[in-house]
């Protein structure tokens, strides 16, 4: 089990694989132009110090300070679509010209982290570490281990763009083919969670534990409740595609029951003492 390290108000970042922008938007749902001039934008990512990465679908992967400044990070991959951060802050970047998956490191060395894939798409981490990627070609969800050992984690889905992990470590699953959203306990039990969309693509968690989908079709940003309410947060874009939210919180390990127990011996002696934080 998983505690969020952070509650603070995040932005929302939007590649916008038509116009050729990505988006930002306020909590309150105001948006703005945070970058322009891409060439069909897919996924989007954040590392740890807050800058923001981009899949390019020239080839190209860029990262933008919080300030807006670009630099080209990674270049000659093949149509790159989804990016995931471990936590030792290596990039990994699907590719769906080559069936790939390439892991960077911080300073842009690059490797072949997977291969022989159809149609990479989304990537996302769980809490252990293992990396989860949507197969479009044949439909199934890969794990793999941080040393790469692969396995099926889930099949027979449909069209699957990208992947999130909720905070209780659900895999959901955008399925641009048959419009749906389907849900993936860790022990592989499948349910839909959505119905009805238009191509989905990019899925986001917010900090309130609040799903963002990308639908492509649409042009709109949908809200789901943790209970799958929709609500639109945002609308009149051109083919979204990736999501991600503004310094999004890393899952810290749940404290263990000796650590808890220190932590109430603590508030204890600080109530019987009259201390305040």
């Amino acid at each position: 089990m998983l505690i969020a390290s952070s509650t603070q108000a995040q932005n929302l970042f939007v590649s916008d694989w038509s116009s050729e922008n990505i988006y930002e938007y306020t909590p309150g749902g105001v948006q703005s132009t945070f970058a322009s001039g891409l060439f069909a934008p897919e996924g989007l990512a954040f590392d740890s110090t807050g800058n923001l990465f981009e899949a390019d679908t020239s080839g190209n992967v860029y990262e933008y300070t919080p300030s807006g400044a670009q630099s080209t990070f990674a270049s000659g991959l093949s149509s790159p679509g989804g990016l995931a951060f471990n936590s030792a802050g290596d990039l990994f970047v699907s590719s769906w010209g080559t069936g790939g998956i390439y892991e960077f490191t911080p300073g842009g060395a690059g490797s072949t982290f997977a291969s022989g894939l159809s149609g990479p798409s989304g990537l996302a981490f769980n809490s252990v570490g293992n990396l989860f990627e949507a197969d479009a070609g044949s439909g199934n969800i890969y794990e793999f281990t941080p040393g790469g050992v692969q396995s099926t984690f889930a099949s027979g889905l449909n069209g699957l763009t990208y992947l999130a992990f909720n905070s209780a470590g659900d895999l959901f699953a955008a399925n641009g083919g048959n419009g749906t959203i389907t849900e993936i306990t860790p022990g592989g039990a499948q349910s839909t969670f959505a119905s009805g969309l238009s191509n989905p693509n990019g899925l986001a968690f917010d900090s309130a534990g609040n799903l963002f989908e990308a639908d492509f079709y649409t042009g709109s940003i949908y809200e789901f409740t943790p209970g799958g309410a929709r609500g639109t947060f945002a609308s009149g874009l051109n083919l979204p595609t990736g999501l991600a939210f503004q310094g999004e919180a890393l899952p810290v390990p749940e404290p263990s029951a000796l650590g808890l127990l220190g932590v109430g011996l603590l508030a204890l002696l600080a109530r019987s003492h009259k201390l305040t934080a």
